[in-house]
């Protein structure tokens, strides 16, 4: 994706990222029989606390679900976006998973987005994203460094399709501050 390396530590990428579902049984259906990806183990946890299931997504990083007994119900807002970006404000709490986007070759792109369409699965319309004022142009034209489409998982975790249309690093890709609590842009 870029030149730049890490010179703390040897990252390969992600290992594995851990969520939560209501119903081991149809997170399987959908993440192995709609999205392709193997699942690769499973666990049942100590005492009856429930279940830990892991889905091979690629590059030997893994998508893992916890089934607790005892968990709570979503709450669309708070631990998980309310809908798909194209039709609603996808603002979440601290500390949450806002969404998880899968790299997808962009020439398979339009391809994939139609096979989703193809399963029943409501996906959202295709977003350029670029640098302009509101980050998503009308058209696909060379400031596009992403393409994007969301969609959703049986338990209304947001998902994403995103294909990488150059590579990223440059130092205008790098050129906004962050702000802190307070909304204050620093230098850090």
């Amino acid at each position: 994706m870029g030149t730049s390396a890490n010179q703390r530590f040897e990252l390969r990428g992600v290992n594995h990222i851990a969520l939560v579902c209501s119903d081991m049984a149809r997170t399987v259906r959908f993440y192995r029989d709609v999205l392709g990806m193997p699942l690769v183990k499973t666990i049942e946890l100590p005492n009856g606390a429930g279940q830990h299931f892991f889905f091979d997504m690629g590059n030997d990083d893994c998508l893992a679900f916890f089934w607790f007994t005892g968990a709570g119900p979503t709450q669309p807002g708070v631990s998980n976006a309310p809908g798909l970006p194209d039709a609603v404000d996808i603002t979440t709490a601290h500390g949450s998973m806002n969404h998880l986007a899968f790299d997808v070759p962009l020439e398979r792109f339009e391809e994939y987005r139609q096979r989703l369409i193809d399963a029943g699965v409501e996906v959202s319309m295709v977003l350029d994203h670029d640098d302009s004022e509101y980050q998503v142009a009308p058209e696909f034209h060379p400031g596009v460094f992403v393409r994007s489409f969301y969609f959703r998982d049986p338990d209304g975790i947001l998902l994403e399709f995103a294909a990488w249309t150059r590579e990223m690093g440059r130092p205008d890709d790098v050129a906004v501050l962050p702000v802190d609590a307070d909304g204050n842009h620093v230098d850090v």
